[in-house]
């Protein structure tokens, strides 16, 4: 009945840690694995093959474009959606998702807890009609109806948000989103390369799906208080720098008696 789909590029070690987390603690909610990967260059095929999940290649990716090709090949009516650096925690985190959607024959989609920001929305209990953005799907560790999904599609033409934007879309068709209290962790570093690729798309899918606009001035003003902020945390960092030697040289002139 469930589907996990897994998005994926170059993530080898994380990936394998997924698919050995999914594999050894929740096979019997799951039905199926496919790893979409965006032409990865490490072993993550290799990987994949070892834990008899489905290897699907796409070869030019964008969130909306991905996230499409992901569902189309769900065989099930319940795709849960990860990004290879995050994995389910919570023991029940399928049952959980199940249980959401079988209550419910309204539900286009559930998004599970990983931050602060979550279970604050959650207790609070504001719908993603309310605040689309941090209550509505978050494409790594969310589920949605295949059923919905086939009826709108995610558009291909946003730069990012595609969750979001899908989000804001089926819930002015009538269809609810909400919360499950499953628990996932989402982790990832990002090279600076990385966080600037994610800034540009982030810029524009702001602009596109929030409205928030941006000028030049705004942009200089940014580039001077980064200077300005730099600049701050470089002085406190010496400065701290400094504490830590010069309390070691005192530690190493009187060190305390070892236990």
């Amino acid at each position: 009945m469930i589907s996990v789909v897994i998005r994926n590029k170059n993530q080898e070690v994380a990936l394998e840690f997924l698919l050995k987390n999914l594999t050894q603690r929740y096979t019997e909610d799951i039905s199926e694995i496919i790893v979409v990967d965006n032409l990865s260059t490490d072993r993550s095929k290799e990987i994949t093959t070892r834990y008899n999940a489905r290897f699907e290649t796409i070869k030019e990716f964008s969130y909306g474009g991905s996230a499409n090709f992901a569902a189309s090949k769900a065989q099930f009516s319940i795709v849960v959606i990860f990004s290879a650096h995050s994995y389910p925690v919570s023991h029940d985190f399928f049952k959980t998702i199940k249980d959401r959607f079988e209550s419910n024959n309204n539900l286009a989609g559930v998004r599970c807890l990983h931050s602060p920001n979550d279970y604050r929305n959650y207790i609070n209990k504001i719908s993603a009609k309310t605040d689309p953005n941090k209550s509505g799907l978050i494409f790594s560790g969310s589920a949605f109806s295949k059923k919905v999904w086939e009826e709108y599609p995610f558009r291909e033409d946003v730069a990012t948000f595609e969750d979001k934007e899908w989000t804001k879309r089926v819930v002015n068709a009538g269809f609810d989103i909400e919360f499950a209290p499953a628990i996932f962790s989402y982790e990832i570093r990002r090279t600076k390369k990385q966080q600037f690729f994610r800034w540009k798309n982030d810029l524009v899918g702001n602009y596109q799906l929030w409205h928030k606009d941006v000028s030049i001035l705004s942009a200089g003003k940014g580039i001077i208080a980064t200077g300005w902020r730099l600049k701050k945390a470089l002085v406190v960092d010496l400065w701290y720098a400094l504490r830590r030697f010069v309390y070691t040289i005192k530690f190493c002139l009187n060190k305390p008696k070892r236990f």
